[in-house]
């Protein structure tokens, strides 16, 4: 992964770009604005129109769905013209495409002033792929991305797209297979005839839609999970087994009250987990993650350069929040520098970690200053991060925890995230970083001046003659505490 720097003169108010998503169980509208490897979500809603509900019966959109259709885009063109959004691409998926009055769809949405893209279904697959791309880069295994009116399978490996393919399988044509008793025989030959059987082997199953997504809600529920955060969620396909049992015995009252769980997927989400385990039976796959990333997301990943695609979506998001919340633009990668010699021993995987948690050392200063640690933590774990999992979380929220004056304890939930050993190192990633930070005021200067080491049995802070009057009381105590925590004495030079 590259991570390239970002001074103090970047600009903050970048472009609106939007996607208005037009899918065969929703319509939805979503605008970014931020960085382009990774923008933020600025505005998301979604209208559960329906529009392939009827196609398995009528082979049509039915009126009330072309009716919902009609409103929600002409509310989303508006939006988008009063976000003053730059760059708006509207696509269809396999209800507009199969619909034998899908013409009459997109002159609804040319009514509103849309242009519709209707996306082939390797086109679709390939969105797919690259969303997951996005937001899991290192990701190896099949992605499946679940709609209302087909499903696409896409094989990723080394942030490549490798076979793919769209079968008739959405979730609003699953019911009518059950109910016959054809849908395990139906997939198996689907996956026969395609030569997708077995293809799954020894790698794991990616679930984009919000049906996975939902089914993923509900094993969070069950299991009391302590992160709120469903993007990278792991289920083996044991535990799709045991949710698809507890789906035939639990009620829909109970359903709607599953945090996250959207009412509007209890319907299908049986259907969702029927499909889901006869995919996992015949692709005979690890287990599944969920990535939180899609075809929108894909669709803005394509567009990227081959560099901006290159660069660690977690460095990238981290140093833009830092550069909005903290008071110094640049101050995250200089007290990386400066603490790097400490860790020298980390690996990539943890440095990167380490890197995040320097971006984000400064956010909690505007807060309370009795509650900025509990700020650092909320950040960590709640913020809107990929390509990071459960324990890296857990880490990152440790690091700000102790660097934002919390203690050296580790504070629930992050002890049932990550083990001793990792968050023992996070502590001193956070002291290290209140050293610094302690040090320069949070500027520039007096850390390109000086710097930290570990020499023998010695934590060695050098300064520069006429930086010595920096070093007074609270500099020292930092100083004592992480050798504390590094088994070594203080020394300054």
């Amino acid at each position: 992964m590259k991570w390239p720097r970002r001074g103090a003169d970047a600009v903050i108010d970048e472009p609106r770009a939007a996607i208005i998503d037009i899918g065969s169980n929703s319509i939805r509208l979503v605008v970014y604005q931020g960085p382009p490897r990774l923008p933020a979500i600025l505005f998301n809603e979604k209208v559960l129109a329906g529009l392939g509900r009827s196609l398995a019966q009528s082979g049509s959109i039915d009126p009330q769905a072309m009716a919902l259709a009609a409103t929600a885009l002409g509310r989303f063109a508006a939006l988008a013209r009063e976000m003053d959004v730059t760059r708006l691409r509207t696509v269809a998926t396999a209800a507009v495409r199969d619909a034998s009055n899908g013409v009459a769809l997109i002159a609804v949405a040319e009514a509103a002033g849309l242009t519709v893209e209707i996306l082939p279904g390797e086109k679709e697959a390939e969105a797919a792929g690259y969303g997951v791309l996005s937001g899991i880069p290192e990701a190896d295994g099949i992605v499946g991305d679940l709609g209302g009116g087909s499903l696409e399978l896409i094989r990723v490996r080394r942030g490549k797209l490798l076979q793919r393919a769209s079968f008739p399988l959405g979730v609003l044509r699953i019911a009518a297979l059950r109910e016959k008793g054809r849908l395990d025989g139906h997939v198996r030959t689907l996956l026969a005839d395609s030569e997708w059987l077995g293809a799954g082997k020894n790698v794991p199953f990616y679930l984009v839609g919000g049906s996975w997504r939902a089914l993923a809600r509900l094993d969070m529920e069950a299991t009391r999970y302590p992160l709120p955060v469903i993007h990278q969620y792991e289920m083996s396909p044991e535990t799709v087994v045991r949710l698809r049992r507890t789906l035939a015995q639990v009620g829909r009252a109970r359903l709607k009250g599953v945090a996250g769980l959207s009412s509007g997927r209890i319907p299908t989400l049986a259907d969702a987990t029927a499909l889901l385990s006869s995919l996992l039976k015949h692709l005979r796959n690890t287990g599944t993650i969920v990535s939180a990333y899609g075809l929108r997301e894909g669709l803005l990943y394509e567009q990227l350069t081959v560099e901006q695609r290159a660069a660690d979506p977690l460095i990238v998001a981290t140093r833009d929040e830092g550069r909005r919340s903290g008071r110094f633009p640049e101050h995250g990668d200089l007290l990386d520098d400066w603490i790097a010699p400490l860790f020298a021993d980390d690996r990539v995987a943890d440095a990167r970690l380490r890197i995040a948690a320097c971006q984000l050392a400064d956010v909690g200063w505007r807060a309370n200053p009795d509650f900025r640690a509990e700020r650092g933590v909320e950040i960590a774990l709640h913020g809107n991060w990929v390509a990071i999992d459960a324990r890296g979380r857990a880490m990152l929220a440790q690091a700000l925890w102790t660097a934002l004056g919390g203690t050296t304890t580790s504070p629930a939930p992050l002890p049932a995230l990550a083990n001793e050993a990792s968050l023992r190192r996070a502590v001193q990633w956070g002291l290290a970083m209140r050293l610094g930070q302690r040090l320069s005021g949070g500027l520039a200067a007096p850390l390109t001046r000086s710097s930290v080491a570990v020499d023998g049995a010695t934590l060695r802070l050098v300064l520069q003659p006429g930086d010595a009057p920096l070093y007074g009381e609270a500099v020292q105590k930092r100083h004592r505490a992480l050798a504390t925590a590094m088994n070594v004495q203080a020394a300054l030079a």
